[in-house]
């Protein structure tokens, strides 16, 4: 594949790769999913559970490169969009952090790059090389006529043939290093990935209205039937995953009615595993069958019992720390289930009853404090609340609450406006725009959601009219026709 490349994407690769190039063939897709195995262990959300933030960038970007290697087996595509990516990469064994961000005390960082390549081996290999990744195991999968094994081909010189510019402008050839230079220049604006897509997004959008409303109608009907608080999910499955997971439900409502209206005032999430979480919401294992979710639904008075414990342990640890308020937060905190959850308290509370430190009774009602069991020194979250780690110093809690209390009150109240301006500003956009919806990922604070709309109330985008809008770190256009776009969107014109 690689000998039918233009010589300008030739020189630019080999700059990178230079040993490959003599004795390349194409992948498979298969190997290509074979040989970035290194990749998707570093990155795989499930490795992320105790960083939801970070769990949520890596799933959009797998999200946005599977789309990109489809596009790239495609029969007669001709080229594709520079797609920029980012992932946060866990360290193992093969990751270097040798020119990219050190890792940060959780054992990760973030790293960036832009996909123009025109092949999977080249995609392969540059994703691979922009996470410090090996590639050595690709040679297996990169055999070629000639059989000359690698090693001799490292041996040949890899420095690639510098061209004067003179030589660009006689033969008409692009200069590579400034090809490479525009696509890393290039940023997707706002109004112009609306031309460009805003019509694939209407037409999903209106083959999606009739399981749209089979979906609303079935969460009402069994939010009605079991007498649920709300039916949500952890993930953002399409309306056809959703409305199946939904009619399963249904039926084992039919079969085992009286056994499901244990959960009467709950409410139920489909997510990776049952059970129930921290907060007292009924977890279903998409991937379990109905046999677990009804072992389930006769365990919930014995879950109940666990959350009365559970808040009761909240208030004695609050009296030891002066009256702060333990919180679980969903959106910033790992899914836990109440089990584990209550394990971390107690653990907590133990260290606390040992070693009593001495708060004043009540001088810390009002504050909020998170538990964390991968952290190693307290924290002030910029929303007010305390980061407590599990684990931590008493002596140092002690010193950091005080020290940082009336900074927790100004955040804690800098939040609340901050939540106020950004529901006037949803509203505002909502109706400007003449949006079905408008909504934002978990990991999108208030203070980005409020620059973005701030920002968006100052454009005329006919392409929203009607549409559902989901503020993200990325543009893209999902399955059944919500425009992602991300929070701190670029306008104007695109460098051509």
């Amino acid at each position: 594949m690689f000998c039918h490349l233009r010589p300008m994407r030739r020189l630019c690769l080999e700059k990178i790769f230079p040993h490959w190039f003599p004795y390349s063939r194409a992948l498979s897709g298969a190997e290509a999913v074979n040989a970035l195995r290194p990749f998707y262990f570093a990155v795989h959300p499930d490795f992320f559970g105790q960083h939801p933030v970070e769990r949520e960038i890596n799933e959009n970007s797998l999200k946005r490169l599977s789309v990109y290697l489809e596009n790239l087996q495609k029969p007669g595509f001709k080229s594709l969009k520079p797609t920029q990516l980012t992932f946060y990469v866990r360290e193992t064994d093969q990751s270097s952090s040798d020119g990219q961000e050190p890792f940060s005390t959780s054992g990760f960082r973030a790293v960036k790059f832009t996909l123009h390549t025109r092949d999977l081996l080249s995609t392969v290999l540059y994703i691979l090389n922009s996470c410090s990744l090996s590639i050595e195991h690709i040679q297996s999968l990169n055999t070629n006529v000639h059989t000359q094994p690698l090693k001799e081909a490292k041996r040949m010189p890899d420095r690639p043939i510098k061209w004067d510019k003179s030589y660009y402008s006689f033969t008409g050839f692009k200069d590579p290093d400034e090809d490479l230079e525009q696509v890393s220049r290039m940023e997707t604006t706002l109004t112009s990935w609306l031309d460009n897509n805003g019509k694939s997004a209407v037409k999903k959008l209106k083959n999606s209205l009739p399981l749209r409303k089979e979906l609303d109608r079935l969460k009402d009907e069994l939010s009605h039937q079991l007498q649920l608080s709300d039916i949500r999910w952890q993930r953002s499955w399409g309306v056809a995953h959703r409305c199946s997971q939904l009619h399963s439900l249904s039926r084992l409502a039919q079969q085992n009615l009286e056994t499901l209206k244990k959960a009467k005032g709950c409410t139920i999430i489909f997510t990776d595993r049952s059970g129930m979480s921290a907060v007292g919401h009924v977890m279903l294992g998409t991937m379990d069958v109905h046999h677990h979710w009804t072992k389930l639904f006769e365990r919930l008075p014995s879950y109940f019992d666990l959350q009365r414990r559970l808040m009761i342990l909240e208030d004695q640890i609050s009296y030891l720390l002066g009256g702060i308020q333990v919180v679980y937060i969903e959106e910033l905190q790992p899914v836990l289930t109440l089990e584990e959850y209550y394990s971390l308290l107690d653990v907590f509370y133990n260290r606390l009853l040992k070693s009593r430190i001495p708060f004043h009774p009540r001088s810390l009602r009002g504050l909020q404090m998170i538990l964390n069991s991968d952290r190693y020194a307290p924290s002030l979250h910029e929303l007010g609340h305390f980061n407590i780690p599990t684990l931590c110093d008493p002596a140092n809690l002690q010193w950091f609450i005080l020290t940082k209390a009336q900074q927790a009150r100004e955040n804690m109240k800098r939040k609340e406006e901050l939540k106020v301006m950004e529901n006037e500003l949803i509203q505002a956009s909502t109706k400007k725009f003449s949006l079905e919806k408008l909504y934002k990922e978990p990991s999108i604070s208030s203070t980005q959601m409020v620059d973005c709309c701030k920002r968006l109330l100052e454009q005329s985008l006919p392409y929203l009219h009607g549409m559902h809008l989901c503020i993200s770190h990325f543009y893209s256009v999902m399955q059944d026709g919500d425009l992602c776009i991300p929070w701190n969107w670029k306008n104007g014109e695109a460098i051509k």
